[in-house]
């Protein structure tokens, strides 16, 4: 199982469309809670640009989230114009799978962008698409994701320790 991301980032908006095309990205499988959104549900505005501006240079999106809260997700996707999937099971292969079925790209021109190693960057590299982990929007988290934070963090300081943070 690998847990190691192929790209590392502060912010979202750090992810460009030269760093995409140099790695045949085609679409992105977008994580929702502490990736787009903070904590208390609020997106900022450079997110908001981050995407238009992905959108109008021709990358795909999809929202793919573990969470059942509909109405969030579907603020969030009308919000940004794209579409998504709740209830995810990331790392299950199912929700990765039926968005690149949509998506209508191969597995290895689809990156999946999340805060999470053990949901959406083993999710990703289980299902062979270029994975990306970025740091959490906020320093709260749910309970279901607090336990783990350290973990992740013994883990992303090994990243930091062998690549450049973008």
């Amino acid at each position: 199982m690998n847990i190691y991301p192929n790209a590392y980032f502060n912010k979202i908006e750090n992810i460009t469309i030269e760093f995409l095309k140099k790695n045949k990205i085609k679409a992105l499988l977008l994580d929702v809670d502490n990736t787009l959104v903070d904590y208390s549900k609020k997106m900022t505005k450079e997110v908001k640009t981050w995407v238009k501006d992905l959108k109008g240079q021709g990358v795909k999106m999809y929202i793919l989230s573990n969470t059942n809260d509909k109405d969030k997700i579907m603020k969030v996707a009308n919000e940004l114009e794209i579409k998504y999937h709740i209830f995810a099971m990331k790392p299950l292969k199912k929700g990765f799978k039926k968005c690149q079925k949509e998506l209508g790209e191969k597995s290895e021109n689809i990156a999946i962008i999340g805060d999470q190693i053990f949901t959406d960057i083993i999710g990703g590299n289980r299902c062979n698409m270029f994975t990306i982990l970025v740091e959490p929007l906020d320093k709260k988290d749910f309970w279901y994701t607090a336990w783990k934070r350290p973990l992740e963090n013994k883990i992303k300081n090994k990243i930091k320790g062998e690549n450049d943070v973008l």
